[in-house]
């Protein structure tokens, strides 16, 4: 996708006010109207999937070496990293944060799932919905010395739908303002724009601080105890403050594990990393003893093990720009900085690197010095480089001690007994320990850590590693800025899954516009799917033709089936007092009975598991035991276990409520079921696919095939039965989808082979969501002897002419003479076989015509049992045409 720039910068222009760069003047003018802006931004609600689709549009540009944008960002990622072979890296590691896949688990985790606006009912058996909602004005102040942070931030408060209002240093350079500018240039809605506002000025400028946090719901301040408690001064009642103050880490060794080269290798390698810049960085190792002389001898011994590593990370940076992707997230992590003093003058006989700043050089200084001076008194030792890159400060005080980092690390006694009483007193500047050892020893350490206040223990060697959705300094992020919100509402929306959709329909990305995809398509992508991406292996029924395999991760179908358990919701099924029988087919990879035992555990019904079984009597039995008064499966096996078990059923007169899937019930037997048996509801369970999972669902108002469509899910297009264009309003046509929630396989304009067309207008049942109704399938379809034949013309005709209510099946043959074509009938519902083809000849003109007047096929009728009628293996389907012309030439 080739993104359309964002608009240029003038000289004086610093600041990016929704989709424009402004300078002071102008922004002076435009703080003062702020509440007013808040108010007209929150009126119009941002979907999470705009938000998702644009980082990830910006994720792909950044990963392209080739784009524009890449090309605009470098000067000022050159001038903000101080150093252009930082900026691949900065790049790299942006992409990463920014990738759909990894928000997507970064949502899953904090917020619940990918929707995390919608108001649904956490729990189906109550008429309570519950939504996580935007706290409103979110002021970000940013550090001065971590570049990405402040972009970052934003679109942790765009994916919760908050208005954000930025502060960057002004000594930064405009990073963060670009990148949110070309991050609103990935979104065609304008939504994003509207919602950033950037800023670059100093702190000094106390008005305009106070104009931005004044309407504030949240603010977000990242720095010392005096940027904090700056931020709290201008606070208003009622505002949270989340602060990202300053973090110390360390790492924690048994004796086995100081004594094991391998160990002191990964400490090493955590301390270069970054140069400590990280908040997760060691600034201190803590030795499991009480023996100053250990401590001492650790400190000798890690000594050149720490010049190495240190030679290595200084000769790869000089080489090449770093690429390691796994430490974006510490882009909201800082060690604290060293304080502002004057220079120091060095040590004697130390060199200090050209590279530091004169603050960062006198706090080296000074802490090596004073080091150096309690050497006298035995508490400590020195051993550092003679070019000063590196430094190892031994101290026989356990104290927590903050490190002047770039590479520098204390290393101090901490016996096991002494952790909390040592550590717990600073708990609120504690973040990461690293503990080696053997396992007893990391499960017990890890404990006994947490309890003295750590808020994160790896490896050594990991401390900077991350993953997607991690906790941020013990808390998420996301529900710092969000507000979990809820609506009370009587039993008349126990139909109603999500209270949104009464409002509006859920807003959808245009269709994309690339190639269709079919069957054999989907197959072949298989071959490429990352391991990652295939945890969920389903084969489908077969109905069409050779059963094909179906991948899902866990995550996927999860999401799937709490929207097919929503829409069975919406179809009328009442999880606090039905009592399901799950009679869908299991085994062979279907997945039918598999995802409705999903969907009922969703929705925390009661179920009986029973699946369906060939010995009818026992099913009905157990249902009848079990006192189940709803069930769910295939019409065919339905209608036959009413059929073959009609007499008990009728008597026990429990079934109310009847939920079907991957077919239909005709006109006949749905009277049958509501006039013999007493059901008082049909309708269908769920409209999917075994490729893309659930496509809709059907309501208490739904009629015949009209199905409503989870857009939540996928976005349909429905195109010209034989050009690849959309049908006018109204007009049959191809099914398109398109899965947009799939974070393993994506399956974009894949055409499922169903034929349908759009209802129009709202349905009486309130919701806005679009509705299709399904006109069978291409293969429904036949063309023998020369002339096109539709099957529910054929099923229409036995009912309405024949009063058939059992099933009917097509086979087209070959025969010496030409085709043939076969229609059966169940034998308990059907009529004279003479007299059912003169039926079908009269009431289909172009088939009377073709068997009596030209001769181009003959035509017979056949009276069968129905469990002679052929279906598929997997999911026990009919098969309603089986053509065996191919087998017979």
């Amino acid at each position: 996708m080739t993104l359309a720039a964002p608009p240029a910068t003038t000289n004086r222009a610093f600041h990016y006010w929704q989709g424009e760069f402004i300078d002071d003047t102008e922004a002076t003018v435009r703080l003062a109207d702020l509440p007013a802006l808040v108010e007209r931004a929150l009126a119009e609600p941002l979907p999470t999937e705009t938000v998702l689709n644009a980082c990830d549009t910006l994720s792909a540009a950044l990963r392209d070496p080739a784009s524009a944008v890449r090309e605009r960002l470098h000067p000022q990622l050159a001038d903000a990293t101080g150093d252009t072979t930082e900026v691949g890296e900065t790049l790299t590691e942006l992409a990463a944060a920014l990738a759909r896949p990894a928000l997507e688990r970064k949502l899953r985790r904090e917020l619940g799932g990918t929707g995390p606006a919608r108001l649904t009912r956490p729990d189906a058996r109550e008429t309570v919905f519950e939504a996580w909602a935007p706290a409103g004005l979110l002021v970000h102040i940013a550090p001065g010395n971590a570049a990405a942070v402040a972009p970052l931030s934003v679109v942790e408060g765009l994916l919760t739908g908050n208005v954000n209002v930025l502060k960057t240093s002004s000594g930064d350079t405009l990073l963060a303002q670009h990148l949110l500018a070309e991050l609103a240039a990935a979104d065609p809605t304008g939504a994003i724009a509207r919602r950033v506002v950037a800023l670059r000025f100093p702190s000094g400028r106390r008005e305009w601080l106070r104009l931005m946090c004044a309407p504030a719901d949240v603010i977000a301040v990242w720095g010392g105890e005096d940027a904090v408690a700056g931020a709290a001064e201008l606070a208003p009642p009622g505002c949270r403050l989340v602060e990202w103050g300053h973090k110390i880490s360390f790492a924690y060794l048994t004796r086995v594990a100081w004594q094991d080269p391998a160990t002191l290798e990964a400490l090493a390698a955590d301390v270069c990393r970054l140069d400590q810049q990280a908040c997760s960085s060691p600034q201190v190792v803590y030795l499991d003893t009480e023996d100053s002389e250990e401590v001492f001898a650790f400190a000798e011994s890690f000594a050149p093990v720490l010049a190495k590593a240190t030679a290595a990370a200084l000769d790869t940076a000089a080489a090449s720009p770093s690429t390691d992707a796994a430490a974006a997230p510490q882009f909201l992590d800082t060690a604290a900085p060293p304080p502002a003093d004057a220079a120091v003058p060095p040590v004697a006989g130390a060199t200090i690197p050209p590279s530091l700043d004169a603050a960062e050089h006198a706090e080296i200084t000074t802490t090596e010095l004073l080091t150096r001076l309690e050497q006298h008194l035995g508490l400590t030792k020195v051993i550092a480089a003679d070019d000063g890159t590196w430094r190892v400060l031994a101290d026989t005080r356990p104290a927590l001690t903050a490190s002047p980092l770039h590479r520098s690390i204390w290393v101090k006694p901490l016996p096991a007994h002494d952790i909390t009483a040592t550590l717990r007193p600073m708990r609120r500047y504690l973040q990461t320990a690293a503990v080696g050892g053997s396992r007893g020893d990391i499960a017990r350490h890890s404990r006994t850590l947490l309890t003295a206040g750590v808020l994160r223990v790896t490896p050594v060697g990991g401390m900077l590693d991350s993953y997607d959705g991690e906790p941020h300094d013990g808390v998420y992020a996301l529900q710092r800025y969000s507000r979990r919100v809820s609506v009370q509402t009587d039993d008349t929306f126990h139909a109603t899954a999500c209270l949104d959709d009464l409002v509006a329909a859920t807003p959808t990305p245009a269709p994309p516009t690339g190639d269709l995809l079919d069957k054999a398509g989907v197959q072949a992508q298989l071959a490429t799917l990352a391991p990652e991406h295939a945890h969920l292996h389903f084969r489908s029924g077969g109905t069409t033709g050779t059963p094909a395999l179906s991948v899902f991760t866990n995550h996927d179908y999860d999401t799937q089936m709490r929207a097919a358990a929503h829409g069975l919701l919406a179809a009328g099924f009442d999880p606090a007092r039905d009592r399901a029988a799950n009679l869908f087919y299991c085994g062979g990879m279907y997945g039918g009975f598999i995802s409705f035992f999903s969907i009922l555990e969703r929705l925390n019904a009661t179920q009986i598991p029973l699946a369906a079984g060939t010995d009818h009597a026992a099913v009905a039995e157990a249902l009848i035991t079990h006192h189940a008064d709803t069930i769910l499966g295939m019409p065919s096996y339905l209608w036959q276990l009413f059929n073959s078990q009609g007499e008990k059923l009728r008597a026990y007169g429990g079934i109310r409520k009847v939920f079907y899937g991957g077919e239909h019930f005709t006109a006949e037997q749905r009277r049958t079921l509501n006039d013999t048996f007493g059901v008082e509801v049909i309708r269908s369970a769920s409209y999917g696919s075994t490729d893309l999972g659930p496509l809709g669902y059907q309501c208490t108002h739904a009629r015949g095939a009209v199905h409503h469509v989870l857009t939540e899910l996928h976005t349909l297009e429905i195109l010209d039965p034989q050009e690849d264009r959309p049908v006018r309003a109204g007009q049959a046509g191809r099914l398109v989808f398109t899965s947009r929630t799939r974070s393993g396989q994506r399956l974009e304009r894949y055409q499922i082979g169903d034929l349908g067309r759009a209802v129009q207008g709202i349905c009486p049942c309130g919701s806005h969501v679009p509705r299709i109704e399904l006109l069978g399938r291409h293969g429904d379809v036949l063309r023998i002897g020369t002339y096109f034949y539709n099957y529910r013309r054929f099923v229409e005709t036995a009912q309405e002419q024949l009063g058939h209510r059992g099933e009917l099946q097509l086979v087209l043959s070959t025969e010496t003479t030409g085709e043939h074509l076969t229609v059966r009938l169940e034998g308990e519902y059907a009529t004279d076989p003479q007299r059912a083809r003169t039926a079908f000849l009269t009431a289909i003109p172009e088939l009377g015509m073709a068997v009596t007047e030209e001769k181009l096929l003959t035509c017979t009728v056949e009276i069968v049992d129905g469990t002679a009628l052929e279906r598929t293996a997997g999911s026990g389907k009919l098969r309603t045409v089986v053509d065996l012309r191919t087998a017979s030439a």
